[in-house]
């Protein structure tokens, strides 16, 4: 266990059962809520998976109330350190960026994906207890650089035009953490001039795991990249820890021994 507050409780997925619970989840927000598209043995099992689910580690936030283990889990992220990506031959997000400048620096890296919570979760304690959970993981492994993909619901870029131009000029990655989308299904982000975005529009367009991330101290990569299978435009965030935002480093820093 990880963390614990209240009914909630964070920890590492460690049986079937558990993994199964967080594809569960993962199939209400991402295939009925997004409109992702999953195949049709997943419909009826209602659960959304990959490839990648065998090699990866689950951060859980499990409501102990819920008695059915089936259902219990309520926020999920998909972890993957650099030693698990070269055993699952490569990381997630290398189907949609190029990471030669991440993978070069050789640091201790993780990626985060699937991220998720459900509905009737979100805008409590939910997302802030993953991310306690998510500092334990990244303190104990020494982890350097956290990157992963996040997203905007729709693959039209026009009307994120705003948005996405304010990432690109205002929270770009530095050249050594800059990773940059694929030209298969890379659009440009780079849209409107500096002196003509409007702020207010743009930071009313993004999601909300995507402001948190910019308050962590996290960049955005190179352009943007279309997501046609989970209906999606995603963005490339990458954050070093020895840049995060002071009240949220040390969480990543503090000596947690008894």
């Amino acid at each position: 266990m990880l963390s614990h507050q209240k009914n909630l409780t964070v920890k590492l997925a460690d049986s079937p059962t558990e993994i199964e619970a967080a594809q569960r989840l993962r199939y209400s927000v991402f295939v009925k809520e997004m409109g992702a598209d999953a195949s049709a043995q997943n419909h009826v099992r209602g659960i959304e998976q990959d490839k990648f689910d065998t090699y990866f580690d689950h951060l859980l936030l499990i409501d102990t109330s819920i008695a059915d283990p089936e259902t219990n889990v309520v926020g999920v992220y998909r972890l993957v350190s650099d030693e698990m990506a070269r055993a699952a031959n490569g990381f997630y997000s290398s189907g949609e960026y190029d990471l030669a400048a991440i993978e070069a620096g050789g640091r201790r890296s993780v990626e985060l994906g699937r991220s998720c919570i459900a509905k009737s979760y979100r805008g409590g304690i939910a997302l802030q207890m993953l991310w306690d959970g998510l500092a334990d993981y990244v303190r104990s492994r020494r982890i350097e650089v956290l990157f992963g993909v996040a997203s905007f619901h729709g693959t039209d870029p026009a009307p994120l035009a705003q948005a996405l131009s304010f990432l690109h000029h205002n929270h770009l990655a530095p050249a050594e953490l800059r990773a940059t989308a694929l030209p298969d299904c890379g659009v440009d982000m780079d849209i409107i001039a500096p002196d003509r975005i409007d702020r207010l529009a743009a930071v009313g367009q993004l999601p909300q795991l995507i402001k948190s991330y910019l308050r962590l101290g996290g960049f955005v990569g190179q352009g943007a990249y279309v997501d046609h299978n989970f209906n999606t435009l995603d963005v490339f965030i990458v954050m070093d820890t020895t840049r995060l935002a002071e009240k949220y480093a040390k969480r990543y820093s503090r000596d947690h021994a008894k």
